[in-house]
Parts: C-alpha cells; sequence; structure tokens
C-alpha cells in the first residue's frame, strides 16, 4: 500500500532525536511509527551510534530491516545481523589528524568505534562516555585505540566547547577525516566524504527510494547533510542551532515527542490523548 502523503521514507536520528534523555522510546513515538508502516512507509534509523550500540534498540522497535549507523560509515542489516557496507578510517590518518588537533588546542581525550557487528567502543584514560549507558571499554594507553579497524574517532576536550573543538578539528584536519558534532560531549572523526547522508542515499537505495519522498528528523550539525539529501527536514526543539537555521520545520523537543508530533500530522489515525509519564 503506497503511503497517503508525500513520503515514503522516514529517516530519524536516535539521540536527541526520536530518544529520550533516558535512551527509551516512548509508547507515543512507537504508535506513530507503527501508523506509518501501515500506511506503506518504511522508517530508517539514521546514527552515529555504531551498530552493536544500535541492536538493541532495533529490537525495541522491532525493527528486522536496515540502519545506517556509524555516522553513515556502515549500513547493518537488523534482520541478517551483518553490515551490508561499511567504511573504515586508516588509523594512521587518526593518529596525525589528533595529532595536529592537540598540536592546537592541547590534550584531547579520545575513544573509538570499532568496525564490524561485533565491534568495541574503546575509550582512553580521561575519556569520559556522553552516555553513560553504552558499554565501553578502557584500555591502557592511546596505542591500543587502534588495535582493531576503526569506523570514527570519538573526540572531548577538558575545556573548550564543542563548538570550539569541532572548528578547530576542521581547520587543520579537515583534509584527512570528516568532522562533525553529534550532541553534547561529541565531536567525531570519521572517513573523508563520509556523512549521514551517504549512508542514508545507499540505504535508500536499496530499499528503491530516494530524497523526494524523504523526511528526515534530527537535533544536531551531523544531521546537516541529511537534511540537504531529503526532501524535508525536521528540526526539534532542542537542536543545535546550526541545525534549526537549515531545517523546514522545527517540532517539540525529543521529550516531548516531536517525532509523533508530525507523524501524526502526516499518517492521521484515531485521535488519543497523550499524557506525559
Amino acid at each position: 500500500m503506497a503511503a497517503p502523503t508525500a513520503y515514503s521514507l522516514i529517516a530519524t536520528d536516535l539521540d536527541g532525536t526520536l530518544l529520550r534523555g533516558d535512551d527509551t522510546l516512548s509508547e507515543r513515538s512507537l504508535a506513530a511509527l507503527a501508523r506509518a508502516a501501515s500506511a506503506g512507509a518504511r522508517h530508517l534509523v539514521v546514527t552515529g551510534r555504531p551498530a552493536p550500540r544500535v541492536r538493541p534498540l532495533l529490537d525495541d522497535l522491532g525493527s528486522t530491516g536496515l540502519a545506517v549507523c556509524g555516522q553513515g560509515a556502515q549500513v547493518y542489516d537488523a534482520g541478517a545481523d551483518r553490515l551490508l557496507w561499511s567504511v573504515t578510517l586508516d588509523r594512521e590518518l587518526a593518529e596525525t589528524a589528533l595529532g595536529k588537533i592537540e598540536a592546537e588546542v592541547g590534550l584531547v581525550y579520545a575513544a573509538v568505534d570499532q568496525d564490524g557487528v561485533d565491534g568495541l567502543t574503546l575509550i582512553e584514560p580521561g575519556y569520559l562516555m556522553p552516555h553513560p549507558t553504552l558499554p565501553a571499554l578502557r584500555v591502557e594507553r592511546r596505542d591500543d585505540l587502534w588495535c582493531e579497524p576503526i569506523s570514527k574517532v570519538l573526540l572531548r576536550h577538558p575545556y573548550l566547547s564543542d563548538d570550539e573543538l569541532a572548528a578547530t578539528a576542521r581547520s587543520v584536519a579537515g583534509s584527512l577525516a570528516t568532522v562533525t558534532m553529534s550532541g553534547p560531549g561529541t565531536v567525531e572523526l570519521q572517513p573523508c566524504g563520509i556523512t549521514k547522508a551517504t549512508g542514508l542515499a545507499l540505504a535508500a537505495e536499496y530499499l528503491g527510494l530516494g530524497p523526494d519522498r524523504t523526511i528526515a528528523f534530527g537535533d544536531m550539525p551531523n544531521d546537516i547533510p541529511m537534511f540537504d539529501w531529503a526532501a524535508r527536514g525536521v528540526a526539534m526543539a532542542n537542536a543545535h542551532p546550526e541545525l534549526r537555521s537549515v531545517a523546514d520545520e522545527v517540532t517539540t523537543s525529543n521529550e516531548d515527542d516531536g517525532v509523533a508530533v508530525v507523524l501524526e500530522r502526516l499518517f492521521p489515525g484515531p485521535r488519543r490523548a497523550w499524557r506525559p509519564v
């Protein structure tokens, strides 16, 4: 059955967008996605989280389809538990980029997401996970971060803001890696040319869909390429100003089920009074 609106593909970020602050999915959001699916629309998670950190959430969504992970570096098939496509960040380039950044701003703390469906998140001494609920393995020294192929590097600075760190990283290391900012305390280095848009475009092609019937939801500057690719971009009320400035629409916050608010309008069904929990 064809979707009754202009949109056949719904692309949602997770953290700060579809997920609440406690990493949960609300009943309202699940119901809105289910209603869109019953109308024929497809849902794609498009997230900075690597595939192993996304599997439990896909289970909550009842998804056995595709997901775009690792800031677009991975297209994951949940039903088969395998990567259909992945790109790794050259580890020598990553070390060089870190050296250039530290030459400008002093010591930074680093972590990496390993490639693969069972890849680990490794963190060096001093690095604090921005999402404490996500599993990570602390290593003894930075050299241990490079023991296996990686999809990206995550950076934190003792006192610089994310915007300041990202701007400096782009200015000195932008030729070595794509620099993104995906959340509070989360500046990342990923393979050159890889963004959420590249992964979303590839996943959409697998599904036989294109940008003209895609609506995307996000909250951070790393979602800008996805908004540029999709026909419509919807920013959350809690979104970074850079994303809000390029969005076609601003909905309510992730805590107030902003994704569901828009989907209920696009895919109307029986009215229900939703109350905060």
